[in-house]
């Protein structure tokens, strides 16, 4: 048996980390390590690209929007650092607040942050940071210090292994930990000096094309705004809150780093003021699907209604209710009590012997076979699941299976919320033709704003529910505490 030492090893990583490559940086024009050729870089953007396009579909609501951001981000990128790159730019069909980019220049932006952006530079900003990360190849850089952490995790484990034995293991543990830690902190840091190149390299992209370089820091607070609101209702749903831009960042008027490299593109900004070109931006998004597509089920006030799977639910009222890709959560206004709606996939045999299946009450007396709304349906009574009692039901509609499942926090909560969740579980129906015809998306409308026109008096119309007038401004610019000037052109929900 051939023995590798601990110094082989450790040359053979050296080798790897000489020999693999040290390109220079488009932007910076320094020596960085990596492990990609730009060739290979485009063949994985590419290859990227392919699966992307099987989780997102591109938004063809409106076929002039796809034109309309791809001419901004061409534009955007002819006076990037690496032009001759083939870049695409698709908006795609996600109620998602997100940006991203592949290696290569492929830059995909969702409906969801473009509802929430307020002009051309706000856009054009999104898609110069995105252009920066690609110009940069942050990707590529991720890529290859991941890939040096993990190799030298390898070396560590198997010198570990091969020279402490005798201490069964736990040395080679603690070995592989540290190296695993200092691989960790290493990809971890990048977050934050990426996101600020990004925004340094974005911001003088715009100013290059003619846009105002600040249009940057709206797009950070546009962002921040949406992470300090869905702090507070993360608290009502009982949930973690959502992290949008960079990491460690304050809000960025008080960003003092964030504020200078942004600052730095003024040198290349045109004189005078410079046109955001709201209107058109706002023209161009007019009609666009907001929140979920009617595809994914539409949640209307408290009601759930599902157009292609043809069934309706009605939620308590004051319940906050998320949509999720795989089931519908509503949660008491206390926090202390929830309902989800769920697939459960084919109807096999009758509802009550899925629900045996899935909970295995200890009586098949626990099982109350029913029909509701003329639905063939399954009541498991409640259940002790530790300190949190629940109320279930397994449903049969149209060859397909659903479970409508309520608990409480503690027993207390349950038993003031039952009635509450057994009325839930009872209101699932059919939808009639009449209401598969009105279960449409909503849109983005746009309305000049009268005289004393606040949004408290927009939300209490709005179909966005019980966060409609938080909404409302996190739409226009004007959150947490704005309201509509006289004569303004906004944005409200139909």
């Amino acid at each position: 048996m051939r023995i590798v030492t601990a110094f082989q090893l450790t040359l053979a990583l050296g080798c790897l980390l000489q020999f693999s490559g040290c390109a220079v940086n488009p932007v910076t024009g320094n020596r960085n390590f990596t492990l990609m050729s730009e060739a290979d870089e485009m063949r994985e953007g590419r290859q990227a690209a392919t699966e992307i396009s099987k989780t997102y579909d591109t938004y063809d609501g409106l076929p002039a929007l796809q034109n309309y951001v791809n001419e901004i981000g061409q534009k955007l990128a002819r006076k990037s650092h690496r032009p001759q790159l083939d870049y695409h730019f698709t908006v795609v069909d996600s109620p998602e607040v997100n940006a991203f980019a592949l290696p290569g220049g492929h830059i995909y932006v969702t409906r969801g942050i473009l509802a929430y952006l307020n002009s051309e530079a706000e856009l054009a900003a999104v898609l110069g940071h995105e252009i920066g990360h690609v110009t940069a190849r942050h990707s590529v850089q991720q890529y290859s210090a991941a890939t040096a952490a993990n190799v030298a995790a390898a070396v560590g484990g198997l010198a570990a292994g091969i020279f402490m034995p005798q201490l069964g293991g736990q040395l080679a543990q603690g070995v592989q930990s540290l190296l695993g830690v200092t691989g960790s902190a290493l990809l971890s840091g990048y977050g934050r000096n990426h996101e600020l190149e990004a925004d340094r390299l974005g911001a003088e992209y715009l100013a290059r094309s003619g846009y105002d370089p600040q249009a940057m820091i709206k797009v950070i607070s546009v962002l921040k705004n949406q992470e300090l609101f869905d702090i507070e209702a993360a608290k009502q749903e009982g949930r973690e809150p959502r992290r949008y831009h960079g990491i460690f960042a304050t809000h960025p008027d008080n960003d003092t780093r964030l504020q200078e490299v942004v600052g730095e593109a003024n040198r290349y900004a045109r004189p005078g003021k410079l046109d955001d070109h709201r209107a058109e931006f706002l023209h161009q998004t007019e009609g666009m699907i907001f929140g979920d597509a009617a595809s994914q089920g539409v949640v209307r006030g408290n009601t759930f209604q599902h157009k292609q799977m043809g069934f309706m639910l009605s939620f308590p009222s004051g319940w906050r209710i998320r949509n999720k890709p795989d089931e519908v959560v509503a949660v008491s206004p206390d926090g202390e009590a929830m309902v989800v709606l769920g697939p459960l996939g084919d109807q096999r045999g009758a509802p009550a012997d899925l629900a045996q299946e899935r909970f295995r009450p200890e009586s098949p007396a626990e099982i109350l076979s029913i029909t509701s709304n003329g639905l063939p349906v399954a009541v498991v009574t409640p259940i002790a699941q530790g300190e949190r009692p629940f109320k279930a039901a397994v449903i049969y509609h149209e060859g397909k299976a659903y479970l409508v499942a309520g608990r409480g926090d503690s027993p207390a909560a349950f038993a003031r919320y039952r009635d509450a969740i057994s009325s839930t579980i009872g209101s699932f129906r059919a939808l009639t033709d009449a209401e598969k015809k009105s279960a449409r998306a909503l849109e983005i409308r746009t309305i000049k704003a009268a005289n004393g026109l606040s949004y408290a008096e927009l939300a209490k119309e709005s179909p966005l529910g019980v966060n409609a007038e938080s909404y409302l401004r996190l739409l226009n610019g004007q959150y947490p505490e704005g309201e509509p000037a006289a004569g303004q052109i906004i944005k409200i929900v139909k």
